[in-house]
């Protein structure tokens, strides 16, 4: 087995050993609103859940040579996002939306989504995602390496909940995850579908 200190690794390998070993890794599809009202959205795979009580998502926005992201300054400035769920049909979609466009060219310029109002924040959903999470800012963080600022750490509470009739069952509250077909990110341009599912019954 290799062994390496932190020391040992510039930033661009420590980059590639966690990305391809920390997978797979849920995408989210993050729709902000600027105050000058240009829509922005963006996917990110550093994303997860923080808690379920109360309802939290985070996502990390790495900054590029010191500067915030449109998603994150969005994000700081009016404190609400829509956060949706990447999947096989939407997919092709979002990676479009993973180009550097200029703050006030919105990515929906160039990616075909359908926007929908919102219910309870200004930023519009993507029709075209299954589940979308309308959400306010409850907390955020900065992270540095060293004395440069390089990435938004930001805590989103979720608000409103929209969930296609197609994967969710009303009834138990459940999601068909096969059903919603979720797509991973893995490491370079791979990404991955859900496979194999396998039970294992936790311990009392």
């Amino acid at each position: 087995m290799y062994s390496f200190s932190d020391k040992d690794l510039n930033t661009k390998a420590k980059n590639k050993i966690m990305i391809g070993a920390v997978v797979p890794r849920p995408i989210a599809l993050v729709s902000t609103q600027s105050d000058e009202g240009v829509v922005n959205v963006a996917p990110f795979s550093y994303f997860n859940i923080v808690t379920y009580k109360p309802p939290m998502l985070s996502i990390a926005v790495q900054r590029v040579n010191g500067e915030v992201k449109d998603t994150a300054r969005n994000i700081l400035e009016t404190k609400e996002a829509v956060v949706h769920v990447v999947d096989v049909e939407n997919v092709e979609l979002a990676n479009i939306t993973a180009a550097r466009f200029a703050a006030e060219d919105s990515e929906l310029n160039h990616a075909a989504f359908t926007t929908v109002e919102s219910t309870v924040v200004k930023p519009p959903g993507l029709m075209e995602s299954k589940v979308r999470f309308e959400t306010s800012l409850y907390d955020s963080n900065v992270i540095y390496d060293g004395d440069e600022p390089t990435t938004d750490v930001l805590f989103l509470k979720i608000e409103h909940y929209h969930l296609d009739q197609d994967i969710y069952d009303v009834e138990k509250g459940y999601v068909d995850v096969e059903a919603l077909r979720a797509v991973s990110r893995l490491a370079g341009n791979d990404y991955a579908e859900i496979g194999n599912i396998f039970t294992i019954t936790r311990p009392q």
